[in-house]
């Protein structure tokens, strides 16, 4: 079931409906992919670890802002207002994201509206130089649980074999995992998720507002890029 149903009801028919669609389906693949590889290697981070966000704030593509912004208006209204306004809910530094909750062992306050990297990062490979797949786990991987694995894992970078032979499976890679987010959006770049998420929400609020409405003067098509 979508998490972000109503959004997506009020924007039928228009652009941005098909790329919150293609968002969410992507990140459900993902999910998919993933689930796969922790339930053959029962690889898996910590119960409430979340030092991986610390001094950590995501680089956000227009189409993951975009569903961010949806999850929040769908999930956290309020909260969406008030981060409109420019107010995030947790005053964590420049460099930590501002919705990384410190107190709460889930750590992440919008875990189903999340960014691809979040969703990525510790459950991925990479392809080095000659193009094979290789894998390294976390820096913040507790070296006890890594040494109880035969053989031994530790913080350095492990090829297919080896994580084969280990784990049983080497993890998808990040760059396969993220030709999935390419989506129908004016543009790649990316900005910083306090710098562009408070005004996505504004604009998806008032297309949301303008759609099915004959006012000339808006068309629930404008990008959200400007």
């Amino acid at each position: 079931m979508s998490e972000i149903s109503h959004v997506l009801d009020q924007l039928d028919g228009t652009l941005l409906h098909d790329i919150l669609v293609g968002v969410e389906n992507q990140y459900e693949n993902i999910a998919h992919v993933q689930k796969t590889w922790y339930m053959k290697t029962q690889f898996l981070c910590p119960d409430g670890c979340g030092k991986c966000c610390v001094g950590f704030e995501p680089d956000l593509m227009e189409s993951e802002v975009l569903y961010m912004a949806a999850w929040l208006i769908e999930n956290q209204y309020e909260n969406a207002l008030k981060i409109a306004d420019g107010t995030f809910p947790f005053n964590n530094g420049n460099k930590t994201c501002p919705l990384f909750n410190p107190d709460s062992p889930y750590h992440c306050s919008i875990y189903g509206g999340r960014a691809f990297i979040c969703r990525l990062f510790g459950a991925s490979s990479f392809y080095n130089k000659a193009q094979k797949r290789v894998w390294k786990p976390c820096r913040f991987y507790p070296d006890d649980t890594l040494h109880a694995y035969s053989p031994s894992l530790s913080h350095r970078q492990f090829t297919e074999d080896e994580a084969a032979t280990i784990l049983g499976e080497m993890p998808p890679a990040m760059s396969d995992l993220m030709q999935m987010s390419e989506t129908a959006t004016e543009s790649n770049k990316t900005v910083l998720l306090r710098d562009i998420l408070p005004e996505t929400i504004r604009r998806l609020l008032w297309i949301i507002q303008m759609n099915g409405n004959d006012n000339p003067n808006g068309t629930p098509n404008t990008p959200l890029a400007a």
